[in-house]
């Protein structure tokens, strides 16, 4: 299931195709679970894509994880199969994926395109994975402790539609350490700027723990 914000990249291209594969789907008896877990089966693929070398097919294959990511949202509605745990399932698989991927890119980065930067490659995708792993986290925080949900780019800026995408990007052009260092940088700028907005929103609210 998307994010409850969707983001422009799920907006205006993914959805062309998860809609109608939602549409397909729900003529079989596949369940949005079900299709969570082949989302995260396909950016398991792409880490194993990255570790054999393979960075192109990688990139297309964590793109097409996103892509189908966005089918079991669709699909739940379209079968009358939404449930709570259905959301909460696709969140806990993204953010295994989100770690594959980005793992992945890591791996080939210093495997093939920096070889004597272990440290430098290293530091940046550890600061890419937490980056991706905090901008999830702090919407989520954020809806459950103050009922609160980020407007504009706050909100759209590095989602994970739009983060797969630079990663696809990243990978097909052999240039994984400049994306890593643009997702570092992306989404741990976001994270900040939505602290920012919940305290300014949140003044009189219960204190985050």
């Amino acid at each position: 299931m998307a994010e409850l914000q969707e983001g422009i990249v799920s907006r205006y291209l993914n959805r062309r195709i998860s809609r109608p594969l939602s549409r397909l789907l729900a003529k079989t008896p596949a369940t949005p679970n079900q299709v969570s877990l082949l989302s995260f089966a396909i950016a398991l693929g792409s880490l194993g894509l990255f570790l054999a070398g393979y960075n192109i097919w990688a990139g297309v294959a964590a793109q097409l994880s996103s892509i189908v990511d966005g089918a079991d949202g669709d699909l739940a509605r379209l079968k009358n199969m939404s449930t709570r745990f259905g959301g909460y399932f696709d969140a806990i698989l993204d953010r295994y994926a989100d770690v594959a991927i980005l793992g992945g890119l890591a791996y080939w980065s210093l495997d093939v395109e920096n070889k004597g930067s272990p440290w430098a490659v290293g530091a940046v995708g550890l600061m890419a994975i937490v980056g991706a792993l905090m901008v999830s986290y702090t919407r989520a925080r954020a809806e459950a402790s103050l009922g609160l949900s980020f407007p504009g780019l706050a909100g759209s800026l590095a989602s994970r539609d739009a983060r797969l995408l630079i990663v696809m990007i990243g990978a097909v052009t052999g240039q994984a350490l400049a994306t890593l260092s643009l997702l570092a940088l992306l989404t741990n700028v976001v994270v900040i700027w939505r602290v920012v907005i919940a305290r300014r929103r949140a003044v009189d609210a219960t204190p985050f723990h």
